[in-house]
């Protein structure tokens, strides 16, 4: 245990151990210097090695020492900083680097947002892969950034009543929510002139599936409001949901072999198409509501039904995020800590 000691001059003073050997030893020394006309206290270092004959250890000053460097309080905060900002890139490797602190002013910033905003997102990518600019750490670490952000404004979303179209903005620009199955949005939306999907998906294995979403709010609801013969029955709200996905899978399946179709969603193979509709909360349902939404999932082998809810949980699971953590009511902001971050 560290024990700051005090000198009978009233100086505190605190001794490390640095490395001891058969014959000498090396020490390292806080102490505080106290100015008498101001509240200002100066932390000084002393480093030295000593001679294990007659020396006595917890001394502040030693005579002949071995060796022995002090530094004063401007050169220690100094050696602070040059720790900080360079002992981790030195141990990796790093050739150059900008140690982000004070000095990193805006105009730094600026220079590194035109570098990176070059139109041609594509060519900066390559750029950057080519010539290793980014590590690997740094790479997971700005994607989970950008995700845990994602989700932080999904709940607030989430509390705004917001239409439709706000949500389908959402989702497509963070479709990773959706899970590993899907590889990409595709850019066309249309089964034919009369049925237009929320999304049309390219599936891992190269087939193509349909994401339809609902607004959350609103006078949607997922279950009737009583029971019928003890059990939960989905609302005709719901119903409507899932008939229009299911046409949406029916539709899809008669424009399978049409070469005009082909064309549009890029010669995405349509092969049993699956859909994935998200509809409605689920956040206060009790016990038998969550047993019966599995046994109406269970029903359909080419639809499955996700709540807002749902689809929140698995993003957390994605980033590895525990779920018992919720959003800060004052703040709005999602309350993770970094070691949750896995990077």
């Amino acid at each position: 245990m560290a024990t700051i000691k005090t000198t009978q001059k009233g100086i505190e003073y605190l001794v490390g151990l640095l490395k001891e050997k058969a014959k000498t030893i090396t020490r390292a020394i806080f102490w505080k210097i106290r100015h008498e006309n101001s509240q200002q206290e100066d932390i000084c270092l002393k480093i030295g090695r000593y001679n294990k004959t007659g020396f006595a250890p917890e001394t502040l000053e030693v005579e002949n020492p071995k060796s022995e460097l002090t530094l004063d309080n401007e050169e220690f905060q100094k050696l602070l900083e040059f720790l900080l900002e360079n002992y981790e890139p030195f141990k990796k490797g790093v050739k150059k680097y900008i140690p982000i602190d004070e000095k990193f002013d805006r105009k730094s910033i600026e220079h590194l947002k035109a570098i990176f905003d070059n139109p041609d997102k594509q060519e900066v990518l390559d750029f950057i892969a080519k010539n290793n600019i980014l590590s690997d750490d740094l790479v997971a670490g700005l994607q989970n950034q950008t995700r845990i952000k994602a989700i932080q404004e999904f709940k607030i979303m989430f509390g705004q009543d917001l239409v439709e179209q706000k949500w389908q903005e959402w989702f497509k620009h963070n479709d990773w929510v959706l899970g590993s199955e899907f590889v990409r949005i595709l850019d066309e939306r249309e089964i034919d002139t009369a049925n237009i999907t929320d999304y049309l998906m390219q599936a891992y294995d190269g087939f193509l599936d349909i994401v339809e979403i609902k607004r959350p709010q609103g006078s949607l609801r997922f279950w009737t409001d009583g029971q019928d013969h003890g059990n939960y029955v989905p609302s005709s709200d719901l119903t409507k949901a899932i008939m229009q996905a299911t046409k949406y899978i029916y539709e899809v399946e008669r424009e399978a072999n049409s070469v005009k179709f082909l064309e549009r969603v890029g010669n995405v193979k349509t092969i049993k198409p699956r859909c994935i509709l998200i509809f409605g909360c689920s956040s206060n349902w009790n016990d038998d509501q969550k047993k019966a939404y599995r046994i109406l999932n269970s029903s359909y082998h080419n639809l499955t039904i996700m709540t807002y809810d749902h689809v929140l949980k698995r993003a957390k699971r994605i980033l590895k995020i525990d779920n018992a953590k919720e959003v800060n009511q004052n703040t709005r902001k999602e309350e993770v800590d970094i070691a949750d971050i896995p990077f």
